[in-house]
């Protein structure tokens, strides 16, 4: 059943169209027919079935079949991502939809090699993949990709995590279970929000290290091997995930 994206605006059955893009989508590559049921996702929980009732080549009407509403995450993670290279960078956004991330902060760190030239343009265009990857993932929480910064831009609004993690080779990090073991133990349940900072493939610089440290980050292992970054983003969010997940101990 294909997938589409309609804004998060009040749900009227009898007034469901696809505009734009979506209606184009959905039209011209994968020729949706009238009396065809499809998936309504408006990225704040909401899951529409909904059959096609009229097609034309600027907007699809849509009547209501079923609703659902998908509480949000009881954790809000978000991904503090050094802006890797063009593929690299894609595909770990699609990965951090399926995995459940909310927010992505690209930072431009020290020993980043891509550096867009128009941010807000780069910004719309990640925008996009993580859209697409809601659709095709049946995610009903949209995450949202943020403007690129840089660290010390970042650090000066003083974001709050109750669980700061930063993946690091140095700093004697521990294993991420042991973080999620010590503020449990403190607190008693999951920490509502987590921060997760992944650095360029030169790794963060010495003073970043020392700008996380400030912001209250834990260094956490994922293994003695040296990762690419899509791959130490995925892996992380994974483990992040199990961790949120597990049954208690």
């Amino acid at each position: 059943m294909h997938r589409f994206l309609i804004p998060p605006s009040p749900c009227h059955p009898d007034a469901l169209t696809l505009s734009g893009d979506e209606a184009h989508h959905a039209t011209r590559v994968v020729r949706v027919q009238t009396g065809e049921q499809v998936t309504l996702l408006d990225g704040h929980g909401a899951e529409l079935l909904a059959r096609v009732t009229h097609v034309d080549k600027r907007e699809v009407r849509l009547q209501l079949v079923e609703q659902r509403r998908h509480p949000a995450p009881a954790t809000e993670l978000t991904l503090l991502q050094a802006i890797a290279k063009n593929a690299a960078m894609d595909g770990l956004i699609h990965r951090a939809v399926e995995l459940g991330c909310r927010r992505i902060v690209p930072l431009l760190a020290d020993r980043s090699v891509s550096r867009p030239d128009d941010a807000e343009s780069k910004r719309a265009k990640w925008q996009t993949i993580a859209d697409e990857a809601l659709k095709q993932s049946g995610n009903p929480w949209r995450l949202t990709v943020e403007t690129p910064v840089s660290l010390t831009a970042w650090a000066t609004q003083r974001e709050q995590f109750e669980l700061l993690l930063i993946a690091s080779l140095h700093d004697a990090p521990q294993h991420p279970r042991a973080h999620f073991e010590a503020f449990k133990a403190a607190h008693h349940r999951a920490p509502r929000s987590v921060g997760i900072a992944v650095g360029p493939e030169g790794d963060f610089s010495p003073a970043e290290y020392a700008t996380f440290r400030i912001a209250g980050a834990k260094s956490l292992t994922l293994g003695p091997l040296v990762l690419r970054v899509e791959t130490a983003a995925t892996a992380l969010l994974a483990v992040v995930q199990h961790e949120l997940n597990a049954p208690t101990r």
